[in-house]
């Protein structure tokens, strides 16, 4: 088959572009997975607005086990990519043969672990007594296309890796269209209801992974997957890597969670649910934020990954530079199409106008302070794509803290709809960056040698000053040289 993008020698802008916008585009389809399944549910005739709220509960605990396929793919396909830049095919051979039993391990033993504790997960999570009951079919038939969804989502980080991102799109496009195909045939033709929008979104998932293991298993792909190989102390490097994203996601979601219980708890029997319908509203809104810009910011990663370990310095530079616009592009359109748009998407979901104009405000709130978030992803993801995890983690760290002190403190003090402002904290607690990352192209110590193994360095992209690009957030200039074997990582 031929290679669809060349990451080594093709032009970066265009390069960064044909991966940027097919991985931007298969991750919004795959927040329909969500959206569409919730806007199904929300119009479920007299019961709608609490089956919505039910589901809302399930949302993030979904997307926390879904953490788990990028534990595992977005650490493994670094490394391979790392590995095939460096003409070491054999090494990112072997790394695919273990994530793939990884993913099917780990799918299996969550399946199985999750299953007894759904009550209990469930009510803490911000659950009622009313809302219960659809959230526990919802998830309980979800839990069941645990092995489809994670070999599906982990496994396409290895097909774009290789630089098929059209490939890896079509695998989340194919599901999509499934899912929306199916949702009103099982909710309103077979009159299942919840359980109808779960069984909808576990078949889609089954086709997005079989398409996924046909290419993998394929002969016309550059690695395959292939059986034999496994490495214990490789697949813990795996899992270093890929703590990052996992914890980011994970942490993402606990966050939700926590909302969705505090929203429960101070609102109590009169507001709890409706306000957790309100949230849902507008966390659904925010992840055609957050996936998409994930998907750029990500999907890129793979260049920058390829280029590291062919250390072409330059063309990384060149490639961070323009991933970074295209992040903070991305959510100054969404910011605009928040207050333009945001009343017909809340229209989706509910046309009680109350509920609508409590929803409105929720997103309003929410997105406040976008700008500076697709400059985060870029960077935190910029440095997982390099395999840098020791710097992308403490990146997200700070804002997130400040997002949980937020959101105990202000319902405290202002009541329960206070809790919506914990997103604007949080989304605005970017300074981070400059206390972490206080190194610039411009400053005198820019080293202009090359690292002792296992030295830290700032800058370690060694190139003239003349040559480096000035729109490069300040953080990737500050990169471990290499490790203390001498290898890439």
């Amino acid at each position: 088959m031929k290679l669809e993008n060349n990451l080594g020698t093709d032009a970066i802008r265009p390069l960064v572009l044909r991966i940027a916008i097919p991985s931007m585009l298969a991750q919004f389809v795959s927040v329909l997975y969500s959206i569409v399944d919730r806007i199904y549910i929300s119009n479920i005739p007299l019961v709608g607005e609490t089956a919505l709220a039910g589901v809302g509960v399930c949302g993030p605990v979904v997307t926390l086990i879904g953490a788990f396929a990028s534990l595992i793919g977005v650490g493994g396909a670094p490394l391979m990519s790392i590995r095939m830049g460096a003409g070491k095919t054999e090494e990112a051979r072997r790394i695919l043969s273990n994530s793939f039993l990884m993913l099917c391990v780990c799918s299996v033993v969550l399946m199985a672990g999750v299953f007894p504790l759904r009550q209990p997960m469930l009510m803490a999570f911000g659950a009622s007594d009313a809302t219960y009951g659809y959230a526990n079919t919802y998830f309980t038939v979800y839990l069941c296309g645990t092995v489809f969804n994670l070999l599906a989502l982990g496994l396409n980080q290895f097909i774009i890796c290789q630089g098929y991102a059209r490939k890896g799109m079509i695998s989340v496009m194919l599901g999509a269209a499934l899912n929306i195909v199916l949702d009103p045939v099982f909710i309103f033709l077979f009159d299942m209801g919840v359980a109808g929008a779960a069984v909808a979104t576990v078949l889609s998932q089954l086709a997005s992974c079989l398409y996924v293991l046909r290419f993998l298993f394929g002969k016309s792909v550059p690695i395959a997957i292939t059986f034999g190989g496994y490495d214990g102390r490789l697949m813990l490097r795996i899992l270093a890597v890929g703590m990052t994203p996992f914890l980011i996601i994970g942490v993402d979601n606990i966050m939700i969670i926590s909302m969705n219980a505090i929203l429960q708890s101070y609102g109590g029997a009169e507001l709890g649910d409706r306000l957790v319908t309100c949230a849902t509203i507008a966390q659904s809104f925010m992840l055609v934020v957050t996936m998409p810009l994930g998907g750029i910011s990500a999907g890129t990663g793979t260049i920058l990954a390829y280029n590291y370990g062919a250390r072409r310095r330059d063309r990384i530079l060149k490639a961070q530079a323009f991933i970074a616009g295209l992040c903070v592009a991305y959510v100054t359109a969404l910011f605009l199409l928040a207050r333009l748009g945001g009343a017909l998407f809340v229209r989706l979901f509910t046309t009680e106008p109350e509920l609508a104009a409590e929803a409105l405000s929720a997103i309003h709130i929410c997105t406040l302070a976008l700008i500076p978030l697709g400059l985060q992803y870029a960077i935190v993801d910029g440095f997982t794509g390099m395999g840098k995890v020791q710097l992308a983690l403490p990146l997200s760290a700070f804002r997130k803290a400040v997002y949980f002190i937020a959101l105990f403190a202000l319902p405290a003090v202002f009541g329960a709809r206070a809790a919506f402002y914990a997103h604007l904290r949080h989304r605005g607690a970017g300074g981070e960056h400059r206390s972490l990352c206080p190194v610039h192209p411009a400053d005198s110590g820019f080293p202009r040698g090359p690292a002792r193994c296992g030295e830290q360095v700032h800058a370690a992209i060694l190139i003239d000053k003349a040559a480096q690009p000035k729109a490069v957030p300040l953080c990737l200039y500050k990169i471990v040289g290499s490790d203390r074997d001498g290898e890439l990582l």
